[in-house]
């Protein structure tokens, strides 16, 4: 300890002008810094896990991951449709008549784009029905006259005539010796699409017809 009066004794507690103490001595102080770290140590954990929380509930909520996708139906297949016979007129054919239309018939494709092919009540030699709604091939109709107004639409190869009906466009082949009707229901859109793949069988089995045609025909 030293004489000097100016020195603060460090073992001594400090006293204000009154000589009244301000702590409780070294061990006073240490308790009181004791307590201070623990709860120090006490409230740090604490605050951080308040300040997660509140980061939890203002933080948007992650993306959910979406649900895989459903595979739908190929682009390729075939629709759904009934299997039911396609009810159809067979009136009698001369001998010509029935053997061209046996020859297209034989050649037809299964499918007409995605409508596949479906029985019918009669002339299994001379109709072919498709798709629900039905689709309709008829060989050997009688054949169509064409308004000078009318056009014709020549569809790989073959020059069809297109009449319109409430319930369908009815297609009929103005150029072919065996003339060939195809009906295509509304439900189906752009009907001269529909007889393209039918167009191509057309001119592989139906020969020409040996009469004038109508002009659009030629070209």
């Amino acid at each position: 300890m030293t004489d000097d009066p100016s020195a603060v004794d460090l073992d001594r507690p400090a006293t204000t002008g009154a000589g009244t103490p301000t702590g409780g001595g070294r061990s006073g102080d240490r308790a009181a810094r004791q307590a201070a770290l623990w709860a120090t140590l006490v409230a740090v954990p604490v605050t951080v896990a308040v300040a997660l929380f509140a980061f939890a509930r203002l933080s948007p909520d992650a993306p959910e991951t979406p649900d895989a996708p459903v595979a739908g139906p190929s682009a390729t297949a075939a629709r759904p449709q009934s299997t039911t016979p396609v009810e159809l007129a067979a009136p009698q054919l001369g001998e010509r008549q029935a053997t061209v239309c046996r020859a297209l018939l034989s050649q037809l494709p299964p499918t007409v784009r995605d409508l596949a092919q479906r029985p019918v009540t009669a002339g299994a030699e001379q109709n072919a029905a498709y798709g629900d709604p039905a689709l309709t091939l008829a060989c050997g109709v009688a054949p169509v006259e064409v308004p000078p107004t009318d056009d014709v639409w020549v569809i790989n190869g073959v020059c069809w005539h297109a009449a319109q009906r409430p319930e369908a466009t009815v297609l009929t082949t103005v150029d072919r010796e065996v003339p060939v009707q195809v009906t295509v229901p509304r439900a189906y859109e752009q009907p001269l699409q529909w007889v393209a793949p039918i167009s191509e069988t057309t001119v592989a089995s139906v020969p020409s017809a040996k009469t004038a045609t109508p002009r659009g025909c030629r070209g």
